[in-house]
């Protein structure tokens, strides 16, 4: 099982950091954040996000629970780079996640992803083998240990609304990935930050570093847009900001 995980390591050190693709991203980041920003990297995996947030100038807190990604982040981080060995979510708790050691950013919290995820487009190869328990905190208490941040990105495979759940108050920039095979999760996330605050939107399709409209829509455009997406279609990351 331990060489499945470090094969599953070495897998996406591969895919995510590429050098062209990490310029496009510290690029893209500087232009939504300010030297000096609070970014959360919730998700972290392998730490290319938190990296280039940092290369844009901003203060990073990284959370990941999942190992072996843990401790590679722990061994090779910048030290000024805040790494929260924890998953975050609606409570503060103990937690069972669902882990694909080869194809490890496929791992989830989320109860019933694993089973959804083996029966939709795109997943028919990944095999969910094992599970590690972790530690669980919240949004509202990393805001109490490290300050409001100016942008929280979290990509958590199906469980991003649950890490939402622990939020409070609105944040003035987010980011969460979408699944055009689970839209109705997406739609959930929607329905959360609608009631937190008055959010505009905008998404990036898959690892591109630019957005995919020149403007900022409502949610009610969102909801067709993510309608008429194909259920094998590929994934990105939907952004909300405040208005």
């Amino acid at each position: 099982m331990r060489a499945r995980a470090f094969l599953g390591l070495i897998r996406s050190l591969a895919i995510y950091y590429n050098p062209r693709r990490s310029r496009q991203l510290r690029q893209f980041y500087r232009g939504l954040l300010q030297p000096g920003a609070l970014a959360f990297d919730i998700g972290a995996h392998v730490g290319n996000r938190a990296r280039a947030m940092r290369a844009a100038g901003a203060r990073v807190v990284a959370c990941e629970p999942q190992e072996p990604f843990a401790t590679f982040l722990r061994r090779s981080l910048p030290r000024d780079i805040v790494l929260v060995e924890q998953a975050v979510g609606p409570t503060e708790m103990m937690a069972q996640m669902d882990v694909s050691s080869l194809h490890p950013t496929v791992s989830s919290l989320s109860r019933d992803f694993a089973a959804q995820a083996a029966q939709a487009p795109g997943f028919g190869h990944v095999r969910w083998d094992r599970r590690q328990q972790v530690r669980m905190t919240t949004l509202d208490r990393l805001i109490a240990q490290h300050g409001l941040p100016d942008f929280v990105k979290i990509d958590v495979e199906g469980f991003e609304r649950d890490v939402l759940a622990g939020l409070s108050q609105p944040l003035p920039l987010l980011s969460v990935e979408y699944l055009p095979a689970f839209r109705d999760r997406t739609l959930a996330v929607l329905d959360l930050l609608e009631a937190l605050g008055d959010y505009r939107f905008n998404a990036v399709a898959g690892e591109a570093a630019e957005f995919l409209w020149p403007d900022w829509r409502d949610a009610g455009a969102v909801r067709g847009w993510l309608a008429g997406l194909s259920a094998d279609g590929g994934s990105g990351d939907l952004y909300a900001r405040l208005n």
